[in-house]
């Protein structure tokens, strides 16, 4: 029976992965990811997707972040009812992160409906708080390594891919194709997060590509951060790290406690750590033993060395306490969430300092930040740049490109197609050159929407 490919995210960007797979009149997700960054990006969420919700059979998730699996809440709500498979570790981060994405866009828009700055009369969320505690009841969880059936027909099986805590790549086997799913893979020498496994045989893979055309350098995320706090402690400011609540928050997490026990930091330099959904994940790695690696004492050390703060009030009084002192605060790429509040307060003063800690999607916040722009726009008025900016290169859960193409290298044998996903198109295309001339493989770039016969 053929077997199509269609590729309606995550195709020409890094960000919306969603990969549609059919079978005669059964059709599965692959990832169900939001999009994010441009505004032209951002625009997709609402676009009808090619398919009917109500006619897609399963979803299956390669892990929980948002750009992965951030559309699950709308995909129900307009009419899909099938089971959504994953790994232990990404069904206990998405009932974190679902109902959070849901109740953010709930503020965002009634912010914006408050302070009249959408072009939208009234502004609405894409799905509420309740749309995505509805969708919870829609996950089956399998560990890795354990074959399961998505559909009639069907095998499925999850290996861990490192990243974050469930990430898993993905081998699916229908219609005598075996076709292998990288999802977003870690690097081997990851602060907390394991190596991933290496792939399985299959016929024909995805790899993503976010750092496709970069390699890490050398140095250490702890080498780089320890001058910075070094330097923003040491004129009274005021450090905002903008984090990813799950996995960034968690490794400068680790990496301040080390720091401080080491004495490279100084001890009284306080620590914030004001993200609901980073407190809650935080606790998820004592669940998850085997999902990482820190010891039961690193992870104590983890949790002791910040403040957690979850309620609102206590993230206001933040602004009452003078620096020095160092706020990690969602989202990574400054998107949305509480980070955007601090942004505000203390980007205009040279004295303190923005920290960002990884890939930094074109069309955000964080992105502008990092490219050295004097304004950002938050909430409806354009904020001044003073603050010093610092972008910390190797803090990146993404394995880079010599590991992406060290990952390929260890399957058993060549397969037929690679298709080259979730990237930049420089760092899509350099990624495709590399498999074609180091490993003589068939790769490709696939556009937005295009459907390919396996």
């Amino acid at each position: 029976m053929a077997v199509t490919l269609q590729f309606i995210g995550g195709a020409d960007s890094v960000t919306g992965s969603k990969y549609l797979v059919r079978s005669g009149a059964q059709s599965l997700l692959v990832d169900c990811g939001l999009f994010q960054g441009f505004k032209q990006l951002r625009l997709r969420n609402w676009d009808a997707l090619p398919v009917t919700p109500n006619s897609v059979d399963a979803v299956i998730l390669t892990h929980a972040h948002l750009d992965h699996s951030g559309y699950v809440p709308k995909l129900q709500r307009d009419g899909f009812a099938g089971r959504v498979h994953v790994s232990p570790g990404t069904r206990d981060l998405c009932k974190i992160l679902w109902p959070d994405s849901g109740h953010l866009q709930e503020e965002d828009a009634f912010f914006a409906n408050r302070h009249g700055f959408s072009k939208h009369s009234p502004a609405e969320p894409l799905y509420n708080r309740q749309d995505a505690v509805n969708s919870l009841g829609l996950l089956q969880s399998h560990s890795w390594g354990k074959v399961f059936s998505p559909l009639p027909g069907w095998r499925a099986t999850f290996s861990s891919a490192g990243h974050i805590l469930g990430a898993s790549s993905l081998l699916l086997e229908v219609g005598e194709r075996r076709i292998l799913f990288s999802g977003d893979l870690g690097r081997p020498d990851d602060l907390i997060m394991n190596p991933p496994q290496d792939p399985p045989g299959a016929d024909t893979v995805l790899i993503e590509s976010t750092y496709g055309n970069r390699v890490h350098p050398h140095e250490d995320a702890m080498a780089e951060l320890a001058p910075a706090l070094q330097r923003a402690a040491a004129r009274s400011g005021v450090v905002v790290i903008p984090v990813f609540a799950v996995g960034r928050a968690q490794a400068i997490l680790h990496a301040i406690a080390s720091l401080k026990a080491r004495g490279d930091i100084p001890q009284h330099l306080p620590i914030y750590l004001d993200s609901p959904m980073a407190v809650h994940t935080t606790d998820l790695f004592r669940q998850h033993p085997d999902g990482h690696r820190l010891n039961p004492v690193q992870l104590q050390a983890m949790q002791d060395v910040a403040v957690m703060i979850e309620s609102v009030q206590d993230s206001k009084a933040l602004a009452k306490r003078h620096g020095p002192k160092v706020i990690l605060s969602a989202s990574g790429m400054a998107t949305g969430g509480r980070v955007l509040h601090h942004l505000g307060l203390y980007l205009p003063d040279h004295r303190n300092m923005v920290l960002l800690t990884g890939y930094q999607s074109p069309g955000t916040r964080g992105a502008s930040l990092a490219s050295g722009q004097t304004t950002v726009r938050i909430h409806g008025r354009d904020v001044a740049v003073k603050a010093e900016v610092v972008c910390m290169a190797s803090a990146s859960a993404h394995a880079d490109s010599v590991q992406l193409l060290q990952w390929l290298s260890r399957m058993p044998k060549p397969p037929g197609q690679v298709y080259v996903v979730h990237g930049e198109a420089a760092a899509s295309d350099a990624l495709r050159w590399k498999i074609e001339h180091e490993l003589g493989w068939r790769a490709r770039v696939p556009d937005h929407l295009s459907t390919w016969p396996l």
